[in-house]
């Protein structure tokens, strides 16, 4: 068996269809969330190692580099896929809102890549890195300034990263951008509809679309540095 693989993040959504995926091709899997959901458990009991971690704080990103650390020597890789969606409609402390963001999306990955980065060069194998950013990281986007900015500095990381970790280190490091891959169950039928219209495909792919590119970039051998776009056309609109 490898080095397990840590996903942050993986109790819900793309996260969770990802972890799913390396558990069923026998990969030891560590999981991160932030609040406990029936997802956990089901994690859990297939295998995998799952550890509450609140990446809001110093401290939650302090010891979950510890407790990492207390589960295994090496890594095969880590994916950065925890994430908040908070807005600027909803608050009136930009600052406050502003730090979140960075701090989940910029200065947690930023962190735990410089602390895990003698792990993941510990395998026989070339280790990977994986961000999963947004496709607003290069357009930008009016109702979450403060999101899109933090997933724009996480693009910026891996570029940085890429440069750093390889050749000596021997660890890839890519980027994953979705547009609109899944719904949410609450989305309304005419939300849905507008939303297809906004990719050349028209379609909603579903999570699998993810997996799929994470399992590319873990196979391959001379990726590093690189966006893989998963927006069906929406660039081109």
């Amino acid at each position: 068996m490898t080095s397990p693989i840590l996903i942050t993040g993986g109790a819900q959504r793309l996260g969770l269809a990802i972890a799913k995926d390396l558990i069923a091709q026998q990969h030891e899997v560590i999981i991160t969330y932030r609040t406990k959901k029936p997802a956990v458990d089901e994690l859990k009991a297939l295998g995998a190692v799952v550890i509450q971690a609140d990446f809001a704080t110093q401290d939650g990103i302090t010891t979950l580099i510890s407790d990492v650390k207390s589960q295994t020597k090496t890594l095969r890789a880590v994916i950065h896929n925890a994430s908040d969606w908070d807005q600027e409609a909803d608050t009136n402390d930009y600052n406050q809102l502003f730090q979140k963001m960075m701090q989940v999306h910029a200065n947690t990955p930023y962190q735990l890549n410089l602390a895990l980065q003698n792990m993941l060069a510990s395998n026989d194998v070339v280790s990977d890195i994986i961000h999963m950013t947004d496709y607003v990281q290069i357009k930008g986007s009016k109702k979450h300034i403060a999101y899109a900015a933090s997933k724009a500095a996480l693009h910026n990381l891996t570029l940085s990263f890429s440069a750093l970790l390889a050749p000596k280190v021997k660890v890839k490091v890519n980027s994953i951008a979705p547009a609109l891959v899944m719904f949410n169950d609450h989305d309304s039928p005419i939300y849905r509809a507008k939303a297809l219209k906004k990719s050349l495909l028209e379609v909603c792919p579903g999570p699998q679309e993810a997996v799929k590119a994470v399992n590319y970039l873990l196979s391959s051998d001379y990726v590093t540095g690189q966006t893989l776009h998963l927006d069906g056309g929406r660039h081109l609109k």
